[in-house]
């Protein structure tokens, strides 16, 4: 069997999207580009290590952009590419099962 036809697009999307921190990246990029350190206090919890890494190979993936916005201090703004975008109808769609079938616990 060739590359072409072992690659499953389900399962490709579906490695991509469970990491850890990766769905909270484009949720918050969906509001707004965000810079490295209010990404971070937008998605909460996630150390500075792990953003920078998960951002990286978003990036790589064609997911979000990185623009430099100064060297000094470093400044950069992170956004959604056209294949970030379309990821919001992922985010809803999570959010419409959220909604309906788990409940906030006491």
């Amino acid at each position: 069997m060739n590359r072409e036809e072992s690659f499953c697009p389900v399962y490709a999307a579906i490695e991509l999207l469970q990491e850890k921190w990766t769905l909270h990246i484009i949720r918050a990029l969906l509001e707004a580009p965000r810079g490295f350190n209010e990404l971070a206090r937008a998605i909460g919890g996630c150390n500075s290590a792990t953003l920078a890494q998960r951002l990286d190979r978003l990036t790589k993936l064609g997911v979000i952009e990185k623009e430099i916005a100064s060297h000094m201090p470093p400044r950069t703004r992170y956004s959604l590419t056209e294949a970030g975008r379309a990821l919001e109808t992922v985010v809803q769609a999570i959010e419409a099962w959220g909604r309906r079938y788990l409940r906030e616990r006491s």
